[in-house]
């Protein structure tokens, strides 16, 4: 339902307000803007008119979210920015005295279109206890999805990692740098962007609002996945494997069909262990492990749909989990042993399986399973590479803040604010003359054809009305220019 016409500072949030009326006060949005990690990893400021511009454009993205939540339309969200006396417009203001109102239109569209996809993919949340149950349902929702292949597999953990940073945010805005969710997961930061850019951002589970900066983890969202999933295609009747047991019969049933459920918690408290590394157990035995937690008793046809495993992966997983002593039968399923279920519990009364009429084999620890497979001290390894890597950074970032001037900060309403500096076309107090001319800061005359507008800007005046407002733009800029760099 649209606003009306009249849409108003009033009708914003009061902090939505201030941001159009008095601009980023507080530097909120210039945070990330004014520097950038080069190839090196070296920390370099940015030029000051790039980093105007990206903090100016932070701003109107800002502006453009409020607008749009409060049912607002593009036509009121251009009049609050082109409004002259509105500072939170400055940079689309800017954008239309360079290259004209057209552009400048075209700029606001184009941010409208992503805050209005923005805020119609996320989901508005009144209580607490609407949190809880968004999140409920989003971990069901991951839960039943087939996640196919090695690739699907590592994005589960991904996805698991940040739902658990989500858990304890307490709602699906959370915040997180690649660091904590590759050590959260269990994997290197390498497979984790793989992981971002190839499922989770394409497929609609995760965004990523804004990047992180210094020590703020990024900005995430946890979104409802794609809106469709779609069902694999059916394998063919003569696979190039060894034929299966009878228990399996005739294979005609898709190998990862929509009937995909595993137990999300059990993999979440598994995946971080060195016993879990791509070179270890892998990610298909903890499908497998959370698929049986979640219904004991599956055989491996059944595997391969609940767990979303190939059939060949199916039987190779279960049979070295059953080496292990992680597995025993159960009728004509699997189920996890005793053993196995020590530290992540059973999720249903039944779960646990009686005992096998014939010895188990010894389970092994994870550790001691960890060191058998040559991965021990991964995890830890990575963590102490994280931790010398965030000690770079941190010393280059205050490095870089040795070398800049002091902010000015000003007190308001009792809070300390820091204070924008001064735009390129704003001239000092000493040059203003009478009657609004402009001195020569040389000679202390006035400058001819130069005007001194009320809020301190200068002005060209130009004899030559004939020429359009482009052509008036382009020369105001050349002489601006100019006059910097004489003065």
């Amino acid at each position: 339902m649209g606003a009306p016409d009249g849409l108003g500072l009033g009708s914003l949030p009061p902090a939505a307000a201030d941001l159009i009326l008095l601009g980023d006060l507080g530097g909120r949005y210039a945070t990330g803007a004014y520097s950038r990690l080069g190839g090196d990893g070296a920390v370099r400021p940015r030029e000051r008119r790039q980093a105007e511009s990206e903090q100016g454009h932070r701003i109107t993205a800002a502006i453009a979210c409020h607008v749009a939540r409060a049912g607002g339309t593009v036509e009121q969200l251009t009049r609050l920015l082109m409004h002259p006396e509105h500072e939170g417009g400055r940079h689309a203001q800017v954008i239309a005295l360079r290259s004209g109102h057209a552009r400048a239109q075209g700029y606001v569209e184009r941010v409208w279109a992503s805050a209005t996809a923005l805020v119609e993919g996320t989901t508005d949340v009144g209580s607490r206890e609407g949190a809880h149950e968004g999140l409920a349902r989003l971990r069901e929702r991951i839960e039943t999805t087939a996640w196919r292949g090695e690739r699907g597999r590592t994005a589960l953990r991904v996805l698991r990692a940040h739902l658990n940073f989500a858990q304890a945010a307490g709602g699906r805005l959370h915040f997180a740098s690649e660091r904590q969710a590759a050590e959260e997961a269990g994997i290197s930061r390498q497979t984790l962007r793989q992981a971002y850019e190839l499922v989770l951002k394409p497929g609609g589970w995760l965004r990523r609002l804004r990047v992180g900066y210094g020590t703020e983890g990024s900005t995430w969202y946890l979104a409802d996945g794609p809106a469709d999933l779609q069902r694999a295609g059916v394998s063919r009747d003569q696979p190039s494997q060894c034929p299966p047991d009878g228990e399996l019969g005739e294979w005609t049933t898709p190998e990862t069909d929509t009937g995909a459920d595993v137990d999300s918690r059990v993999i979440g408290l598994l995946m971080g262990h060195d016993a879990f590394a791509h070179h270890a157990l892998g990610s298909s035995a903890l499908m497998v492990i959370g698929a049986l937690h979640a219904r004991p008793g599956q055989t491996p046809a059944e595997l391969t749909i609940s767990a979303s495993l190939s059939r060949a992966t199916a039987y190779r997983t279960i049979a070295r989990l059953q080496g292990h002593g992680l597995l025993q039968r159960s009728g004509a399923g699997w189920a996890l042993t005793t053993q196995a279920l020590r530290g992540i519990g059973n999720s249903v009364p039944e779960a646990a399986t009686a005992p096998a009429p014939e010895p188990e084999p010894a389970v092994v620890g994870w550790d001691v399973l960890a060191t058998a497979y040559g991965t021990a001290g991964v995890a830890a390894a990575r963590r102490a590479l994280h931790a010398a890597e965030r000690a770079a950074y941190r010393a280059a970032l205050a490095a870089l803040d040795e070398r800049r001037s002091p902010a000015l900060t000003a007190v308001v309403d009792g809070r300390t604010v820091l204070v924008p500096g001064p735009r390129a076309d704003e001239i000092p107090t000493g040059w203003h003359g009478p009657d609004g001319t402009v001195l020569d800061p040389v000679t202390g005359r006035a400058v001819s054809g130069w005007q001194v507008a009320t809020d301190g800007r200068l002005i060209l005046l130009s004899p030559d009305d004939d020429r359009s407002y482009d052509e008036l733009v382009a020369a105001h800029t050349t002489a601006l220019h100019a006059w910097e760099t004489a003065a």
